[in-house]
């Protein structure tokens, strides 16, 4: 029952766009940089949620869960000692692989002026501030531009090389 009711909220959370709930969100918390943060977490809970489910779903039909079913492991054993050693790294790999998109979307709310506030110093705010003087000062939205692109491919290469170290199927 837990199981469904947690599904339903994740349902009716993904029928949304996640960055117009997140700027809806930080917009009721109002504009600085922990509910920004909080707001992105409240929206993309939801992957690893699904994420989570659908693994442990398809770990449960396995036949070393079923073992430990039948030599009397208790459930919470069964989630600690064999479910959650296998659905953690494919976990991780998406968490390292978000944070480019997470940056990219707090810079987002920053530049839309729901997340930093001056003068703490924020890609996006520093994108926002920059577009008052792009026709005589182009490098204020160069720079933070550049550290966003540069900082994000970083991440996502990062990710991508994390999930090659820690795909089990990987050949040698």
């Amino acid at each position: 029952k837990v199981d469904t009711v947690l599904m339903r909220i994740v349902d009716m959370m993904l029928a949304f766009p996640g960055i117009v709930l997140a700027i809806a969100i930080a917009g009721m918390l109002g504009g600085n940089i922990v509910n920004a943060i909080l707001a992105l977490a409240a929206v993309s809970w939801t992957k690893y949620a699904r994420l989570g489910r659908s693994l442990t779903l398809k770990l449960r039909q396995r036949d070393f869960i079923a073992a430990a079913v039948t030599s009397g492991s208790r459930p919470i054993h069964i989630l600690w000692r064999h479910i959650l050693p296998n659905i953690l790294p494919t976990i991780v790999v998406t968490a390292a692989m978000d944070i480019g998109t997470m940056i990219m979307e707090l810079a987002g709310l920053s530049f839309l002026g729901f997340g930093a506030q001056p003068p703490m110093p924020e890609w996006g705010l520093m994108l926002n501030e920059g577009r008052q003087h792009i026709q005589t000062a182009p490098w204020l939205m160069l720079y933070p531009g550049a550290a966003i692109l540069i900082v994000v491919t970083i991440f996502n290469l990062w990710g991508d090389s994390l999930r090659d170290i820690m795909d089990p199927q990987r050949s040698n």
